[in-house]
């Protein structure tokens, strides 16, 4: 669709003068980080150019530096100012003011020079007042711009349908939907999102949490919160979003960082600065009650190329692997031959702790019918007893319950022939970015790294509890 538009770009003629483009000048660009009603602002304005073609984003300003500033967060001191600006380029702008345009679309526009950048310079003028200078001059996408700048795009831009579905909730879904933050800041917005619930949109789902987010947890923001990271639809737990480009773009690079730099010989440091604790309860036992493991994981195609799955790659395999650093300890065994361990994943890949306790401690996670389905073949329910050997009413699944959304959340315990995957983001140690960013634009010599973090916890989901409350009943 992006190339059918195209090619009513490059129809469009380039601006005859540097007078045409300089004709128009922004709305009032009150918040920063509301690049989406810039943007909508600068619509108007395009009209009012001669020319009409093209449309102005809002001007560059101080940025913040958000790969160095989440190395500092993350205790690696580099010497130089968190704000600087020198790392911006003109497609990292238009990315930031325009996430909904497809990034090939983006690419095409620099390659064919359908982008243009207006610098401004300033000069002593014949009064002795300073006065900018515009000049209007193709650029490239990897041209590092200026404080002061302005991108132009091709005005057909603005008629790029938006590939966000517009998700409709009624009162009670919206309602549900706030019952489940835990913590809101100016910068991030933090949920307990429900098993069940896909984090984002795909073949077959008809809502995702990222849509509904965009319609409820919008609050007063002009931009709708963003993911920074994922939970599997089946397990649950904590999850951040980021409220404004800015503080996204921090926490991508958080856990890029984290991701990155795990090792061994940084366990100790790194987990007080970024920590994820995963509460599972695995089939079986581990022989240790604590360790480490590393693992490197690699995708592989199965059933004849229908579907796909990761799975632990030796060093001389040929297919690409990632490396996946994983900690665990043993909470809590049970005499039905059940384990609760707590796992802590230093490195962030897809599928990492269901495969590491599949494959490398040999127990698989409880509902996991992906890497643990020879395990489930043998599967027996545990009956809801309490001391006395007699049948506890209390533990028994509430039948015919649905919650908005269509979602099942009660029923799903190792009672029932077929429960659901237990595995559930329970703790989340999280540098405080809103404190962060409001510090690097005020001082450039405060020290972020003696930020204080936030401690996120959440509760577990119902068929988990009931799990808990069997096996120790």
């Amino acid at each position: 669709m992006a190339s059918i538009i195209f090619r009513r770009f490059i129809r469009r003629p380039p601006p005859s003068s540097a007078g045409d483009a300089a004709s128009a000048s922004l709305s009032s660009f009150k918040q920063r980080g509301a690049h989406h009603s810039a943007v909508v602002n600068s619509q108007e304005e395009g009209k009012n150019m001669n020319s009409g073609k093209w449309f102005a984003l809002p001007p560059y300003d101080s940025s913040v530096n958000t790969s160095k500033m989440a190395k500092e967060l993350l205790g690696n001191r580099i010497e130089g100012d968190s704000t600087s600006t020198s790392s911006m380029t003109a497609l990292k702008w238009i990315l930031r003011c325009c996430p909904q345009l497809p990034r090939s679309l983006l690419q095409k526009l620099f390659r064919l020079r359908q982008v243009r950048r207006e610098s401004v310079n300033t000069s002593n003028s014949n009064h002795s007042v300073k006065a900018q200078q515009h000049q209007l001059k193709r650029v490239a996408a990897k041209d590092p711009i200026d404080l002061g700048d302005r991108i132009f795009l091709p005005v057909t831009v603005q008629e790029l349908p938006s590939e966000q579905r517009i998700c409709h909730c009624n009162n009670e879904e919206i309602n549900f939907t706030h019952s489940l933050v835990l913590y809101k800041d100016p910068a991030i917005v933090v949920v307990n999102k429900p098993h069940g619930m896909p984090v984002q949109g795909g073949i077959g789902i008809k809502r995702s949490l990222d849509e509904i987010a965009a319609t409820c947890l919008k609050y007063d923001y002009s931009e709708p919160p963003r993911l920074v990271h994922r939970l599997d639809r089946d397990s649950s737990g904590i999850l951040v979003m980021g409220r404004t480009q800015e503080s996204t773009t921090l926490l991508h690079s958080l856990f890029r960082e984290k991701t990155s730099n795990a090792s061994q010989n940084e366990i100790e440091d790194k987990r007080r600065i970024l920590q994820r604790r995963y509460l599972a309860l695995v089939i079986g036992s581990p022989r240790c009650l604590s360790g480490l493991i590393s693992a490197p994981l690699g995708k592989v195609v199965v059933d004849n190329g229908k579907s796909e799955r990761i799975t632990i790659m030796d060093s001389s395999s040929m297919v690409s692997t990632q490396r996946a650093i994983t900690e665990y300890r043993v909470i809590q065994s049970s005499s039905h031959g059940y384990t609760w361990l707590e796992l802590s994943p230093l490195t962030g890949r897809k599928h990492q702790l269901r495969v590491h306790c599949a494959e490398v401690l040999g127990t698989p996670i409880v509902g996991d019918y992906k890497y643990g389905w020879q395990t489930h073949k043998k599967w027996k329910q545990v009956s809801c007893l309490n001391p006395k050997g007699n049948s506890n009413e209390n533990q028994k699944t509430p039948k015919g319950k649905i919650f908005p959304f269509n979602l099942d959340l009660e029923s799903g315990s190792i009672s029932e022939m077929q429960p659901r995957l237990h595995l559930h983001c329970k703790q989340m140690v999280l540098p405080n970015v809103s404190m962060a960013l409001e510090h690097v634009k005020t001082s450039s010599k405060y020290d972020i790294s003696e930020l204080q973090s936030l401690h996120l916890v959440a509760t577990l989901p119902p068929h988990m509890q009931r799990s808990w409350n069997i096996l120790n009943s």
